[in-house]
């Protein structure tokens, strides 16, 4: 890397919960989350140009198959760069762990463009919510302690704070108590990034940016009680990152998307 290079910001593109199916037809509540894939790639193509780096926060797949992982590695190749991919609740960790490697996609630490990116596993096999094994904390905390200068941004599926869409509560991170433990010990995490929320949330927490992305399929109903869905276009999350820790963000969303929603639908 050049010096010039280093000065550059690194432009980090989030995908997250494109319940992608084996079936090409499949749809998630009237959405076709293979089309609604395309249109935010082609979106952020078009807005940001090509990415450095790509971060997949999990629900690759609603249906767990390895034709939908294959289809989303298909889909990553008009991108002249990396990508990493993480589980969630709805995909086989192991299955999808596989795919990724054949892609080289299955990095959990990265060090680019001087900052450093720590991918955590919080599925559960045959569980909605979401939990850290004990290997994951340790995994975490050996990860951070390696470089202490480097400002990081730690990504994993499940949401770590209560948010204040009710119905959601009981299937975040678990575990969230031990996550902070070991996070609150390393001045150097600037960012906490997931998905599985399917809605847009920037909160700040100890002077760490807490960061949640639309789905590039259906959007969940910020501040709903029970399970609702909301007429909102699929989106995506891009960073430009500094090496000095400094670095700016936004939401956007394929608004030329076009789609009808089930949303009388009690559950996805």
């Amino acid at each position: 890397m050049t010096e010039n290079d280093n000065r550059r910001a690194l432009r980090v593109l989030q995908l997250t919960d494109p319940h992608l199916m084996a079936d090409p037809g499949g749809e998630l509540l009237g959405v076709n989350t293979r089309d609604s894939l395309d249109a935010v790639i082609a979106h952020a193509l078009h807005d940001h140009g090509q990415p450095d780096l790509i971060l997949a926060t999990g629900d690759i797949a609603q249906d767990a198959t390895e034709e939908a992982y294959r289809f989303f590695g298909d889909k990553l190749k008009v991108f002249r760069c990396p990508s990493v991919w993480m589980a969630g609740n709805h995909d086989d960790s192991p299955l999808l762990s596989r795919i990724a490697a054949e892609r080289r996609a299955d990095e959990r630490r990265i060090v680019q463009g001087g900052w450093q990116f720590v991918l955590l596993d919080t599925s559960v096999p045959g569980k909605v919510f979401g939990e850290l094994a004990e290997s994951e904390l340790t995994f975490l905390e050996d990860t951070l302690s390696q470089n202490p200068d480097l400002p990081s941004l730690i990504a994993l599926h499940h949401h770590p704070i209560e948010i204040d869409t009710k119905w959601m509560s009981p299937i975040g991170l678990r575990n969230r108590d031990a996550f902070w433990r070991v996070v609150d010990r390393f001045p150097q995490v600037k960012i906490v990034l997931w998905g599985h929320i399917h809605q847009e949330l920037d909160q700040t927490r100890n002077g760490i940016r807490l960061l949640a992305t639309p789905s590039t399929c259906i959007q969940f109903t910020a501040g709903s009680v029970e399970f609702s869905v909301e007429d909102k276009a699929p989106g995506y999350r891009w960073f430009e990152l500094l090496p000095s820790g400094d670095f700016t963000t936004e939401v956007s969303r394929a608004t030329d998307f076009v789609f009808n929603l089930d949303s009388n639908s009690s559950g996805y």
